[in-house]
């Protein structure tokens, strides 16, 4: 997409009907809802559709407690971002609802992040709050209300292929692009998503607030984990799972040897450096966590390179074969780059890779993102690290 020049009247410049592309309907008999965080982004997304003439309806989600939501800021579904969500709602005149799924929240995405670190791994729960509870429970209810989609403010691309078949794409900002974080919507979901934002930059996201007249237009965009308050996992794992910090060794990957303790596993991630107490010759780095024995593995920096994994439930959006091998592009954390790797589709929803070249900090518990060029051909969870 060729974005119009930062002038008066931006709205105007863009083609919104071809982006949601519903067919055999008019804007004014097109119902959609839309995934409201209280965000620039998300309130963009609502106010676009509005002014097109589309039927908008708003809806936040309410994640967790709304007594300690109200006292975070910059952090998704937070109390203010409530707030800010139905300001939007409210000047433009569509509805809005706010849903409470702090237990569905609670079960499938604070949960599994707590045992995730129990499991040695490093999880991104953005990737399931988006898998379990947006893109699965709140799609169904954009369904039930009859909506014939429902839109969000990611910054990734839809496009219709050859075969009139809907593809999930890189954005057009590749610094905003968050197609890493969406790798395991299928194909069901995509055909109802529509992502308006993603031939757009963020710079011109921002314009167009200005240019609606948002409250939110310079609202600063999440940082952190939402139910994490400022970064600190550490806490929250230990008033979910109290039991989970218990002493261990530290261990080298190489000789076996102990070269000291730790006060529980959930307090390392795969190449950290710092924190871990140990006087030794050379710099050592989280190697491998080991949940079974207690145990977590160090060594030089050369031990974190490697060139095999397998990912599990596997999510693809094209027409995988069991032992069939495809070359493509593989991304193994959010901010990093693609990588040419072999994929080779195994039985039980798994899959083998083998990157062309040796790879930094392979980390168990991240996703492995399978890429043709801008196309996300899907991906998994990243299991086993073969050293």
């Amino acid at each position: 997409m060729v974005l119009p020049k930062f002038t008066l009247n931006l709205f105007d410049k863009i083609d919104l009907k071809s982006i949601i592309n519903i067919s055999n309907k008019t804007p004014q008999q097109t119902k959609i809802v839309v995934a409201m965080s209280g965000g620039v982004d998300s309130s963009v997304v609502a106010c676009m559709l509005h002014k097109a003439g589309y039927q908008v309806i708003g809806i936040t989600l309410q994640l967790y407690d709304h007594g300690e939501a109200l006292k975070k800021k910059n952090a998704c579904c937070a109390g203010t971002d409530i707030y800010d969500a139905k300001k939007v709602a409210d000047k433009l005149g569509f509805p809005h609802y706010v849903l409470n799924y702090q237990n569905i929240f609670q079960e499938a995405v604070i949960d599994d992040f707590a045992d995730s670190y129990l499991r040695g791994e490093t999880p991104i729960p953005c990737i399931k709050c988006n898998n379990s509870v947006k893109f699965r429970d709140l799609l169904k209810v954009a369904q039930d209300l009859g909506a014939d989609a429902m839109a969000t403010g990611h910054y990734v691309q839809r496009q219709i292929n050859s075969v009139n078949q809907a593809e999930l794409h890189k954005a057009f900002d590749q610094t905003k692009d968050q197609s890493y974080f969406l790798f395991a919507t299928t194909q069901q979901q995509l055909d109802f998503l529509r992502f308006p934002l993603g031939g757009f930059t963020k710079e011109f996201t921002r314009e167009l607030a200005h240019e609606f007249g948002l409250e939110v237009a310079n609202k600063p965009d999440s940082q952190d984990i939402c139910f994490v308050p400022n970064g600190d996992y550490a806490s929250v794992i230990k008033r979910h799972r109290p039991h989970a910090f218990k002493a261990g060794e530290l261990v080298h990957i190489a000789n076996h040897q102990v070269l000291g303790t730790h006060e529980g596993i959930i307090n390392f991630t795969l190449g950290q450096r710092r924190g871990l107490g140990i006087a030794y010759p050379n710099p050592l780095y989280v190697i491998k966590i080991d949940p079974q024995t207690n145990r977590v593995f160090v060594g030089e920096e050369h031990f974190l390179e490697q060139q095999i994994f397998t990912i599990r439930d596997c999510n693809w959006l094209f027409e995988a074969q069991i032992n069939k091998k495809l070359d493509a592009q593989v991304r193994i954390r959010s901010n990093s780059q693609e990588h040419p790797a072999t994929i080779e589709i195994l039985n039980n929803n798994c899959a083998k890779i083998i990157m062309k070249s040796m790879t930094r900090a392979i980390t168990p518990g991240q996703a492995g993102v399978v890429y043709k060029d801008s196309q996300v051909l899907g991906g998994g969870w990243i299991e086993k690290v073969e050293i």
